[in-house]
């Protein structure tokens, strides 16, 4: 309960900046949410993916919703969270759709075409810390809780994969053990991403309970705002 209540608060303190915000600009004032980071520094710049969408739907609950919805709905709140944080944001995708290749046919080249597109974006910014939102699936319905992937060419990467599960364990899951996971050239946009990136498998759609808990408007907006105060973390070293 208190870790819930710590998410209550937080959720609570960000529509606070974000009428503040409205009211300064309303009053002419310079918006609340540019001063969230300090003048002296760059604002930080955060890439958010939303993995899958259109025709790909990619892994699916028993009762047939698709993981990709719960991808979009957890990155339009943590867009809209980093935003009125100071951060400058860019989304990969902000709707349920494909970003292949107009003309590509076929679904299989459309996942192509969509992947190279995702990356050309991400790595448009360099500077950026990037973030690619999906949910798991096993076999095995037992398995349940948050997990982080990074590429293993990059210590960064690792650094940004163990604050986001430090923030996972800590607010949201206090049970999970699952460690961050090094990957290679299997995950593409991680193998090939010039910034500090990871991919957060929020949970298990195969698992009943954690499916119902993904499912839930509330719960999305809590994975959310753990996963970027998680980002938060490794970009203020805290």
């Amino acid at each position: 309960m208190r870790k819930k209540g710590q998410l209550v608060m937080l959720l609570g303190a960000i529509v606070c900046i974000s009428a503040a915000a409205i009211f300064s600009e309303g009053q002419g004032a310079k918006p609340a949410s540019a001063g969230v980071v300090s003048t002296a520094f760059e604002r930080p710049l955060l890439v958010l993916d939303a993995g899958h969408g259109g025709a790909d739907g990619g892994c699916v609950a028993a009762d047939g919703t698709p993981e990709k919805g719960i991808n979009l709905s957890i990155l339009q709140t943590m867009r809209d969270t980093a935003a009125v944080m100071g951060y400058d944001v860019i989304c990969t995708r902000e709707s349920d759709v494909s970003i292949h290749d107009e003309g590509v046919t076929g679904l299989s080249k459309q996942k192509k075409s969509d992947m190279d597109n995702r990356l050309a974006i991400i790595n448009k910014y360099e500077n950026a810390v990037a973030l690619s939102i999906h949910q798991n699936q096993f076999t095995d319905p037992k398995f349940c809780g948050a997990q982080m992937f990074y590429s293993q060419k990059s210590e960064a990467t690792h650094a940004l994969a163990e604050a986001v599960k430090g923030r996972i364990v800590s607010t949201l899951q206090p049970e999970n053990k699952r460690e961050t996971k090094p990957v290679g050239d299997e995950l593409f946009l991680l193998d090939n991403a010039k910034c500090p990136m990871i991919m957060a498998e929020c949970g298990f759609l195969s698992n009943e309970g954690e499916a119902q808990q993904l499912e839930s408007p509330v719960y999305q907006k809590h994975m959310a705002l753990t996963l970027f105060f998680g980002v938060n973390d490794y970009i203020y070293g805290q």
